[in-house]
């Protein structure tokens, strides 16, 4: 009997913005074409409240793996807590991917962002208290684990929503240049606040920063929203979504990048407090401080693909940081000075943002719109469902053959895969 075919079939388009989205754009102002996603409304509410967010997300990452590792002195409970912060993904993803294709796409992100405000404010009550132990804070990291397996992919389908098809690759590199300012701002406070004031403000803070993301979709003038009127039982159209990404040669090697900088190339920032603590002897500001340089050279990453991308050859440029990137990270696994530490951090968040933001923007264009939720769910669960892993093999190898070692061993992993998917896949370079 022939299976019920998928509307994935078809040729690739990304949505126009129907005419009742018309008044939903900002005065029609002249802007720099670096800026343009800017001119819509919805959007401007967006990146607002996701800077907010931001900020508050990475104090509580900031403050969640301090207190962990004073908790337990552990590296293996660190990698133990990435571990529990991922592994829903892993099984939930796939299948948000499928909940993302068929209902509101801002209903779903205002459920997921309400929860994760519960997670974080329970948290900061279990600290203020002084009652948090570790198995508290690798519980809830699950939970926000299994709540970000459909916030994730619902995110990132969510921009076409707001800009269309016109803006889309500006609004994807302005969304990340957000996130990292976030990212520059949230270690800085947060390792202040954390070396001042305690971990339970950081989580108190990041809990009512939610509040900024809901009020913004809410906010928001969406047309209704319309079903894909896809009858197919969901377990068909995830398998659908499975077989257009492996037959789709430019969307399984941007996949495989994804995984291969998720398990080998991130996964150094489970540590990150060990290495600051035991190899370069610093303290919470200087893991702050660390945390913020990474983001610095995430930004100018995001700036620099802001600005510049609309030129083409991404695919040139990523091929390029997926070689260079894992050199960066052996030279800081030996490295044992603070001051070039920061200069090798930065490095880093460029290296890993450029790679993050290229294959966004990449994968975005290049996929139907009917598929947007199942591929973007299978690129989220690059980063969310099997990081966990890469988490947990450094945290347990870090305490047999040391922080550096093991960092360094990720980084060879790294570019010897990143050879062999670019010379198996040689029209990455190509794609524009």
């Amino acid at each position: 009997m022939t299976e019920p075919v998928d509307s994935e079939i078809q040729p690739r388009r990304l949505p126009i913005l129907p005419p009742e989205v018309a008044p939903m754009r900002a005065r029609q102002f002249r802007l720099p074409k670096s800026m343009a996603s800017l001119r819509h409304r919805n959007f401007q509410l967006y990146i607002i409240s996701q800077l907010l967010s931001g900020m508050g997300t990475w104090m509580q990452i900031i403050a969640q793996g301090w207190l962990v590792y004073q908790l337990s002195q552990s590296e293996l409970i660190l990698g133990i807590v990435g571990f529990a912060s991922a592994v829903p993904a892993l099984i939930i993803t796939p299948w948000a991917g499928v909940a993302v294709d068929t209902i509101s796409r801002r209903k779903l992100m205002v459920i997921t962002q309400s929860a994760s405000m519960v997670l974080a404010l329970f948290l900061a009550a279990l600290t203020f208290t002084g009652v948090v132990q570790v198995w508290h804070v690798i519980v809830l990291a699950a939970l926000l684990g299994a709540v970000n397996a459909f916030d994730g992919p619902a995110r990132q389908a969510f921009v076409v929503d707001m800009v269309g098809r016109e803006d889309l690759s500006n609004a994807i590199a302005i969304n990340s240049m957000t996130f990292n300012s976030a990212r520059v701002i949230g270690p800085a406070v947060g390792g202040i606040l954390l070396a001042t004031v305690g971990a339970d403000w950081c989580f108190l803070i990041n809990g009512i920063s939610f509040l900024a993301v809901i009020v913004a979709l809410l906010m928001m003038v969406l047309p209704p929203h319309k079903g894909n009127g896809n009858r197919v039982p969901p377990w068909q159209q995830l398998r659908s979504g499975l077989a257009y990404a492996v037959r789709t040669n430019e969307v399984a090697a941007l996949l495989l990048l994804s995984l291969n900088l998720s398990l080998f190339g991130i996964t150094y920032s489970t540590v990150l407090p060990a290495f600051v603590d035991s190899v370069l002897g610093q303290g919470p500001a200087a893991f702050g401080a660390m945390n913020m340089a990474s983001g610095i050279g995430a930004v100018s990453a995001a700036v620099v693909i802001t600005f510049f991308g609309d030129r083409g050859h991404r695919g040139v440029w990523l091929s390029r940081l997926s070689l260079a990137y894992p050199l960066i990270l052996f030279t800081f696994a030996f490295n044992g000075s603070y001051p070039i530490s920061l200069l090798l951090s930065a490095l880093l968040g460029f290296g890993f943002m450029g790679q993050f933001t290229l294959i966004n923007t990449l994968l975005q264009t290049q996929i139907v719109d009917e598929m947007r939720g199942r591929i973007m769910s299978l690129y989220t669960l690059t980063f969310f469902g099997l990081t966990p892993f890469g988490n947990l093999a450094v945290g347990a190898l870090s305490e047999v053959w040391g922080i550096s070692v093991t960092l360094a061993a990720s980084a060879l992993l790294m570019v010897v895969f990143a050879v062999v998917i670019l010379y198996r896949m040689p029209r990455v370079p190509q794609l524009a």
